[in-house]
């Protein structure tokens, strides 16, 4: 998960730059707590997670102000799966966030929390991947109405 934050956030940034403009100390989408695997140290640890404006913010602390600095945070737009793990990990709650190049895990405190959790990131995750704009959508049935009228148009005036 290190490697997401510096990728997210640039190892030179200072701490008023972590929250990348997202006021995650008001209004989160969901907040609670998970336990996380180290991605050094497979070590397991209980933090505080806020999810808020497709950003995965955690904390040591549920006490979450405009001062708090977050431990780390994962821009959800550059995952690809959020899915259960009790198979993977055989640990009950346990869920998988994954990127193309990594899987972190997490443990949730209920089935309940689990899946709220999978379904509110799963969401964050829709919404903040690069959608289709409208200008690159291509209405081909337009485009081949638009084309006969201007042939026609063309070949009117020969």
């Amino acid at each position: 998960m290190a490697s997401l934050w510096r990728a997210a956030w640039g190892a030179s940034r200072g701490a008023e730059d972590m929250g990348g403009g997202v006021e995650f100390w008001s209004d989160p989408e969901r907040a609670g707590w998970l336990t996380k695997q180290g991605e050094y140290i497979k070590t397991w640890r209980r933090r505080w997670f806020v999810l808020k404006q497709g950003k995965l913010f955690w904390f040591k602390e549920p006490v979450v102000t405009r001062a708090s600095v977050p431990r780390g945070v994962i821009p959800v737009a550059s995952c690809l799966t959020v899915k259960g793990a009790e198979d993977v990990l055989n640990r009950q709650f346990a869920f998988e966030l994954s990127t193309s190049r990594e899987t972190m895990y997490f443990i949730a405190d209920s089935e309940k929390e689990k899946e709220e959790w999978i379904n509110s990131i799963g969401r964050s995750i829709v919404q903040h991947s690069r959608s289709v704009t409208d200008s690159e959508v291509v209405d081909y049935d337009s485009t081949r109405h638009h084309a006969s009228a201007d042939q026609r148009q063309m070949e009117g005036s020969s």
